[in-house]
């Protein structure tokens, strides 16, 4: 019996809700009509359906409306959406344009090109030919299939990277560049560097060099400079354009030997066939770094370099020290190239296993460091040779600091053990614990600490050595480090050497919250001795900031000093006439200091000075602490 139509009739139940609930209305009626024969269907209302309009009756009633479980409150059907739409991607249904690529015809749909892109609609809704219904559109200067790939994703919004060949990835990256669509450049982009190697790293940086994709060009300039040989004997560094050449070629980074780069600038000017770049290219070759035969026997036959240039660069190697020739180095950033893993070794110093060894927590009067003897010609010395040339403006120390003894020393660096550069000189000043420390780029393959004076015997003692380049921001001063942040506290290895406190370090653990009459501060009896903190490295100072013990209404006075060497002090702050209290900003010259003295010099209560805290330089405006001191201080 076939079912032509049906027709539902239900009960209103509004008018009578508790029979239904109750079971007296049992019955709705639907009709069914099949060439005039009408049957009745009876259908029992289930219990489930019961307690389904008593809760809806319930909700009714105290004027809730439905609330919808958070998991089906919102509708995400996306990849619906892109499976749909991209059924029509290079398909003819529905399609208003074609673009010929290669002759290839391409049919697409305006509508989607011009919500995706913003260069297609200017191109098919800008009033000019394109505009046309069914337009052709030619694309001249683009792959077939990279433009295939890329309307797939303008359909879409997916694009296989990893099953597209090399030359249509960088088609496609190409083309979208051109299209503006910076999301799928910037993944392509993220994909190309993770696929780097030899063969294809230059044509990579080629195209990111032309399309100014920088992150994608320093993947590459450090890729190339890891692998510097491998990239020369290369067929993709034969395709360089000279501009991504010279800026390969003339980094300090790029690390390999300057005969390999003039034989590799050599089959590239030949590659070219164009004399008019030779000479610009050879300026790229550092010849002075080349040995005298090299330069006689290689540079000079191939008649690349005048005879001019030639002598000028024995001229310069004859007359230079070896430290001052551009050397190439290695550049590995933000990580310690002193290790075994980069082929560092320590080749001159006591107990030598100790150094590089990574253990910077198990040491003591016994093991644990290496060291030498304290000489006054300076011929003693802890040598670590580098696996290679290496660029390092950073170096880390750990000086040993299980008692309160401090050193003095100084670091050079040479190329070949003979010229020596030094890019540290704390040999006046007295240091402990950590030293981190800053100076200009320099191309190294050997470091030298020479320990010069020790508080307590005529051994230096060194735990831990590190070295690396780093991008960090640092400023110098006179060749000490400028501090942006509070260098004095324990994390930073300062400590209090002078001055009474129930605990040691109360001074600078960075509470000043919780103190009161008998605890929470440093102090000293007025008119003997006075509160003294050390810091781990002698620091270019200019402000400082002091909390002073504020529980009752007292003021103080005091001066502070500070010294490189505890022996010569400059006073640097005098509020010795004026009555101070709580939060103390000081501002003064720069100065450098490895230990501070604080002095006070009056107490309007008792014959003690008392302070809570200290910090150099200052975190916080005056403005700032003003606010802070109107918010209730929590005492114990």
């Amino acid at each position: 019996m076939a079912l032509t139509s049906l027709r539902l009739e239900l009960r209103d139940v509004r008018s009578s809700p508790s029979a239904f609930l109750h079971g007296s209305v049992t019955t709705s009626a639907f009709t069914s009509q099949t060439g005039g024969t009408n049957t009745f269907i009876l259908v029992h209302c289930t219990l489930a359906a019961r307690e389904l309009l008593s809760r809806l009756l319930v909700m009714s009633n105290n004027s809730h409306p439905l609330q919808p479980l958070a998991s089906v409150s919102e509708i995400d059907h996306v990849h619906l959406l892109s499976e749909q739409v991209g059924v029509l991607a290079l398909g003819e249904d529905y399609s208003d344009v074609t673009f010929i690529v290669e002759n290839k015809r391409f049919p697409a749909h305006r509508v989607i090109l011009a919500a995706r892109c913003h260069y297609f609609r200017a191109l098919l809704f800008g009033g000019m030919k394109e505009s046309r219904p069914q337009a052709e559109v030619r694309l001249e200067e683009t792959r077939a299939e990279a433009f295939s790939m890329l309307l797939n994703y303008l359909y879409t919004g997916r694009a296989s990277l990893s099953a597209a060949r090399e030359e249509v990835l960088l088609d496609f990256l190409g083309l979208a560049h051109r299209y503006g669509l910076q999301p799928l450049e910037d993944s392509t982009s993220d994909f190309l560097r993770t696929v780097l190697h030899t063969q294809n790293v230059c044509v990579v940086f080629d195209v990111a060099s032309l399309y100014g994709l920088s992150a994608l060009s320093a993947a590459c300039c450090a890729y190339m400079d890891r692998h510097a040989p491998d990239v020369l004997s290369s067929e993709g560094f034969l395709q360089l354009s000279k501009v991504a050449l010279l800026t390969v070629v003339t980094r300090d980074s790029f690390a390999s030997s300057e005969k390999e780069i003039f034989l590799a600038l050599s089959r590239w000017s030949s590659h070219r066939g164009d004399g008019a770049d030779t000479q610009e290219v050879m300026s790229a070759v550092r010849l002075p770094l080349m040995t005298l035969t090299e330069m006689l026997n290689v540079v000079r036959p191939s008649g690349l370099v005048s005879p001019d240039h030639l002598l000028d660069a024995i001229k310069t190697r004859s007359e230079s020290r070896n430290m001052d020739l551009n050397y190439r180095g290695m550049l590995i950033p933000e990580e310690n190239i002193a290790t075994m893993k980069f082929g560092a070794q320590v080749v001159k110093g006591e107990l030598k296993s100790a150094l590089l060894d990574g253990d910077t927590q198990n040491y003591d009067l016994d093991h644990g460091f290496s060291r030498h003897p304290i000489e006054e010609d300076g011929r003693a010395g802890i040598q670590v040779k580098l696996g290679q040339p290496s660029i390092i403006n950073h170096i880390r120390l750990l000086l040993w600091d299980r008692d309160s003894r401090s050193y003095s020393y100084y670091i050079e660096v040479s190329m070949d053990e003979l010229d020596w550069v030094r890019v540290v000189d704390h040999s006046k000043f007295l240091c402990r614990s950590w030293q981190n420390l800053f100076f200009s780029s320099r191309v190294c393959r050997y470091v030298r600490i020479v320990g010069t004076h020790n508080t307590v015997n005529k051994v230096f003692h060194l735990v831990a050595f590190e070295c690396m380049f780093t991008n960090r921001a640092h400023t110098l001063d006179s060749g000490l480090l400028v501090p942006q942040e509070n260098v004095a506290t324990v994390a930073s290895c300062a400590s209090v050497v002078e001055g009474v406190s129930r605990s040691r370090n109360a001074l600078l653990n960075g509470d000043t919250r919780n103190y009161d009459w008998d605890s929470g501060y440093t102090c000293h009896q007025l008119g003997s001795g006075a509160i003294v903190i050390q810091l781990a490295q002698p620091y270019c100072l200019s402000s400082m900031r002091l909390l002073l013990w504020d529980c009752d209404e007292r003021s103080y006075s005091y001066y502070i000093e500070v010294s490189t060497n505890q022996q010569q002090w400059s006073k640097v702050v005098d509020r010795t006439r004026t009555p101070c209290r709580s939060w103390q900003m000081l501002k003064f010259d720069k100065h450098p200091a490895s230990f501070i003295r604080i002095v006070g010099t009056h107490n309007t209560a008792n014959e003690v000075f008392h302070c809570v805290h200290f910090e150099c330089p200052a975190q916080k405006r005056v403005k700032e602490e003003e606010e802070a001191e109107e918010t209730p201080r929590k005492t114990v």
